[in-house]
């Protein structure tokens, strides 16, 4: 399930999404609900969006907002993936244990 904002609401990324079988939850912009609604009934029905599951959205970005703090992961020092993962890993470990 990919759960993203409103930047990525463009009809290119649903499709993309749905042709690759890749359930999403995105949000609507306001200009594509006024598009819509201004076709009428060629318009179409709006995408399916369920509040639940982007509640969860937080909890992932306070994730990635607690790895930024460690300077060497968010500046990505660490050039072979291994390493990385590694680095990621441990830093995941301490977080986890704090």
């Amino acid at each position: 399930m990919l759960i993203a904002d409103k930047a990525y609401a463009y009809d290119p990324t649903r499709n993309g999404l749905r042709r690759r079988g890749i359930a999403h939850t995105i949000p609507e912009r306001s200009d594509q609900v006024a598009r819509r609604a201004a076709r009428g009934n060629l318009g179409g029905r709006p995408p399916s969006f369920d509040k639940e599951i982007y509640r969860q959205r937080n909890v992932v970005e306070r994730c990635f907002n607690r790895f930024k703090q460690w300077r060497d992961l968010a500046t990505r020092y660490a050039k072979r993936a291994a390493l990385y993962r590694s680095s990621l890993l441990l830093i995941a470990a301490l977080i986890w244990l704090r």
